[in-house]
């Protein structure tokens, strides 16, 4: 896995878990959209984490600055 996410993409990632979290705990959403954002609040964490977004592959994209 080559590292292909910047850290303002990470941030932007976690910023929005944790935004996500705050709606489900307040009880703002919920049932199954609430279920469905918290899986994809899980992956945003997960792959803020590891650096790596499998979905920027299959696009060719990648936010992370090149070191040359």
């Amino acid at each position: 896995m080559k590292v292909n996410m910047g850290k303002m993409d990470k941030a932007v990632r976690v910023l929005i878990a944790i935004v996500i979290a705050i709606l489900y705990w307040q009880g703002i959403i919920e049932g199954t959209l609430a279920y469905i954002l918290l899986a994809l609040s899980a992956i945003f964490v997960l792959t803020s984490l590891v650096s790596f977004c499998p979905l920027y592959t299959l696009f060719g994209i990648n936010t992370c600055k090149v070191h040359k």
